[in-house]
């Protein structure tokens, strides 16, 4: 009911300009970082999220009576803004604490199927509905079936919206379906169920540059962009929880870029700066379900750090060229943001990306699209009397190290 995909503009080597999804989020960060549309409505556009979308979903009948919560494992601006909304749209008390990954002690625990959270009295109370910012690994801690409403529930989570692996199969289905009707998901060449050991040959099948993608991590942490040997070997000398990988054809420079059946892809990037350099960006769009259909709401961009060059040095980090995300997990456990990479969608910023009005309506299109097929995914991982299809799910990511980490 809630999602924000993440994008790139890219051309061909015909010029043909279209929007690609890298990913679809369940969680999506970008609210705060969204200029307000109205000066004189400060909660912008926390509160239609909240009015459009949370409260229609929780209106129905519950069979647990208890508070309203907010929790999460990152981002907590933006998590505390969102228990701020919902305490004034619902006119009660909302309980707001963390649910990190490693917590021995957690303030939210599960009681036959319903939510209990923790007050700072010590207190434990009953959750007829949260509002889930949770976004590392949430089905290992968060149950796929719960009593107390969930949004996004974590289905959501496995069937794409945490989950890149089962995601770009979901994308393949409902292009066949969308095929007809002459819209489709456009995203990167995508190989899935790949092992370890078969990575380098698909690097070399891809022209010798690839990302490789652990297929159940996020906010820029399990991605591997891989354009030189030192690179590859790199990424081979390193130890994995998992067993399954997919590798995807990079979108680089015109004179670096991988070799794929549609052709080569090339970042269009910013406008160039008054040094001459253009930057990789990303374009970050939210949308979620209200009773009139998917509405927009927000928009915000990334850049990389370094320049996009048209040589690459043996040298050189393409992650530095290439990675768009801000997120920086420290060695605590806990994240910073490196904000100066950060692009607003206001007068100042938003013309450096050299967009306009019908690229943003691509990329809309792209994101609701890519949410539809994620939901769709979701739906058939759950049976007639609402259980999840373990063995369905099985045959489409058989990672036993995933499979193990899911609490029914």
């Amino acid at each position: 009911m809630w999602g924000g995909a993440d994008l790139i503009n890219v051309t061909s080597a015909g010029g043909k300009r279209q929007m690609v999804v890298i990913e679809n989020n369940s969680c999506p960060s970008g609210q705060k970082s969204m200029p307000l549309m109205d000066d004189h409505k400060e909660q912008g556009s926390y509160r239609p999220l909240i009015e459009r979308t949370f409260a229609p979903f929780i209106a129905k009948r519950s069979t647990v009576h208890g508070k309203l919560a907010v929790i999460y494992d990152k981002n907590p601006m933006e998590a505390s803004g969102y228990a701020a909304i919902i305490a004034d749209v619902f006119n009660e008390d909302v309980l707001y604490s963390s649910f990190y990954q490693y917590d021995l002690d957690p303030s939210v625990r599960f009681v036959d199927g319903v939510m209990e959270v923790r007050d700072e009295a010590g207190a434990w109370h009953p959750i007829r509905a949260a509002f889930r910012y949770v976004t590392q690994r949430p089905w290992n801690r968060i149950p796929l079936h719960t009593k107390t409403k969930i949004l996004n529930p974590i289905i959501a989570c496995l069937s794409g919206g945490r989950n890149k692996m089962v995601a770009a199969k979901a994308y393949d289905v409902f292009n066949q379906e969308l095929e007809e009707n002459g819209l489709k998901i456009n995203t990167p060449e995508t190989i899935w169920d790949v092992s370890k050991h078969e990575i380098p040959q698909w690097v070399e099948k891809m022209g010798g540059q690839a990302v490789v993608k652990i297929p159940y991590s996020n906010a820029g942490q399990g991605v591997f962009t891989i354009v030189t040997q030192k690179e590859l070997n790199e990424f081979m000398q390193k130890d994995f929880p998992y067993d399954r990988f997919i590798v995807q054809s990079l979108i680089g420079n015109y004179h670096w870029s991988s070799t794929s059946p549609a052709g080569k892809l090339y970042h269009v990037g910013t406008i160039p700066n008054d040094k001459g350099f253009t930057f990789v960006a990303d374009l970050r769009m939210m949308v979620s379900w209200t009773e009139q259909g998917i509405r927009p709401l927000c928009v915000y961009a990334r850049r990389a750090r370094k320049p996009l060059e048209d040589t690459l040095e043996s040298s050189c980090e393409s992650w530095d060229i290439l990675g768009t995300n801000l997120s920086i997990k420290r060695e605590d456990g806990g994240w910073d943001s490196d904000t100066n990479r950060l692009i607003l969608m206001d007068r100042r910023d938003f013309n450096k990306l050299g967009i306009g009005v019908d690229d943003l309506i691509e990329a809309y299109i792209q994101t609701v699209l890519s949410m539809v097929a994620i939901d769709k995914m979701a739906k058939t991982l759950v049976n007639s009397q609402g259980k999840f299809r373990m063995r369905h799910f099985s045959s489409l990511n058989d990672d036993q190290s995933l499979i193990q980490e899911i609490l029914l």
